[in-house]
């Protein structure tokens, strides 16, 4: 009799489920086993490294950024601890965003709600990671190729950038040809 009421009071036991975060605990390690049986251990701390680091990048806030959406230019006046002023033309808007440095990023938005430019100036670079967004590996590439020293210009079929200047005076612009909204001259983004 004991024998079933002790393996009975087991399964009663093994029914119940743990809270979340035992569940959690009890994952791992059963992925632990799992990579350390196919792999070392440093594999594994890899692993677990790149799965927190793309946990923490989907969970940051958006930035405008080239091909972005309206919407978020907000986030970008509070990360850069800015003014943020709207212009508005007939086929696009201007928002600009005066940063305590002194530095200014122009974010051009089509009537669609897509940044499609943006310009900047100033005596210090803006995060041009944040401000251009999934360009920014093109022109880090074009950074790497390039010999001497002078103005970065980028021509390639979808997206220009022009960046230059020296210490304390920085200015540059870059921007979408195919999300350029109709009668917006290339000019006019400065």
């Amino acid at each position: 009799m004991t024998t079933y009421c002790e393996s009975e009071c087991i399964e009663r036991q093994s029914e119940q489920k743990p809270p979340n975060f035992i569940r959690l605990i009890r994952d791992v390690r059963q992925m632990k086993i799992i990579i350390r049986s196919k792999g070392n251990f440093t594999t594994w701390k890899m692993s677990l490294v790149g799965v927190v680091f793309a946990m923490l990048i989907i969970s940051l806030p958006a930035f405008a950024e080239l091909g972005g959406d309206e919407a978020s230019v907000e986030t970008d006046q509070v990360h850069m601890e800015g003014m943020r002023r709207i212009a508005r033309a007939p086929a696009y808007s201007v928002h600009e965003i005066q940063a305590p440095t002194g530095s200014v990023v122009r974010e051009y938005v089509s009537p669609a709600g897509k940044v499609f430019a943006v310009a900047w100036e100033g005596p210090v670079l803006p995060d041009l990671q944040q401000v251009l967004g999934p360009y920014f590996d093109r022109l880090a590439q074009a950074r790497n190729n390039r010999n001497g020293r002078g103005p970065l210009v980028i021509h390639e079929p979808g997206l220009v950038v022009h960046s230059g200047g020296h210490m304390r005076a920085f200015v540059g612009r870059a921007y979408l040809p195919d999300m350029l909204p109709a009668g917006v001259e290339v000019e006019s983004i400065h």
